[in-house]
């Protein structure tokens, strides 16, 4: 695997925007190709976009919206931010865990089809469901600062998978042809810094209990973690974005609970 030691800082943090999201950066400014392999290490940072983003909509747009009508259009905003890339590996890891069994190759031969199943239809639609009705009985001040704490926190959260177990497939059977190098103590403190200052802010802010919060997303974590494991002894991309919307699905479900 190609050493990132001899690029530039900057390009891993331009490699993470220009991967996760789908914004016209590459044309401002061209990372090197093994910048991509450490873009999970800026992965928190992302969410500081995209979750600041969806919280603007969520609460300007009540003003001059009904707020169900913000909502779907916040929903409407990230998927066009991101390109849709944590729903279709939602998708893809329902399709693969459901209809795999306990073949480890059909699992991974499913994730891989471009063709989406009846799991991973019923997977997206209920996601969706969940994601709209807890938004909305949050309001729009407190949706906003919820998204803006879950985002970056739940990519932190999902980026243990990453330092917990191997790659699953060959280098060149990944999707994107790239595999993410293994996280450091250090990249680990980068993560911690990058996903935690706006969580413990908005659980000091809005007075939360912070041990529902906190705890709903590492179980859903472990329990995914657990899972991954045992069926794949090891994580893909698809997994990566499916345990990141779970984990994040999980605390909007606490906090809805909590604040009604």
């Amino acid at each position: 695997m190609i050493s990132n030691l001899h690029t530039p800082w900057y390009d891993r943090p331009w490699a993470a925007l220009i991967f996760f999201t789908r914004l016209p950066l590459w044309r401002i400014y061209q990372p090197s190709k093994e910048s991509y392999q450490s873009v999970v290490e800026w992965w928190p940072m992302v969410g500081w976009l995209t979750g600041g983003l969806t919280a603007a909509v969520l609460y300007f747009g009540s003003f001059v919206m009904p707020f169900l009508t913000t909502v779907v259009a916040a929903i409407a905003m990230r998927l066009l931010l991101t390109g849709a890339l944590h729903e279709d590996g939602l998708a893809d890891f329902f399709d693969g865990f459901g209809g795999g069994g306990s073949d480890r190759q059909r699992i991974l031969d499913i994730m891989k089809d471009s063709h989406i199943g009846t799991y991973g239809v019923l997977a997206l639609t209920v996601y969706e469901l969940m994601l709209c009705s807890t938004w909305y009985a949050l309001g729009p001040e407190l949706a906003a600062l919820t998204v803006l704490a879950a985002d970056p926190f739940a990519k932190m959260v999902t980026s243990q998978l990453v330092m917990m177990m191997p790659y699953a497939r060959r280098e060149e059977e990944a999707k994107s042809k790239m595999v993410y190098r293994q996280i450091s103590t250090k990249a680990a403190i980068g993560l911690a810094l990058q996903g935690l200052p706006l969580m413990v802010g908005y659980l000091f802010f809005t007075r939360m209990a912070w041990e529902w919060v906190l705890f709903a997303p590492a179980l859903v974590m472990y329990f995914l973690y657990l899972m991954i494991w045992r069926k794949l002894r090891g994580y893909t991309g698809d997994c990566c974005g499916a345990v990141c919307l779970m984990v994040e699905l999980s605390i909007y479900v606490v906090v809805s609970a909590i604040a009604v």
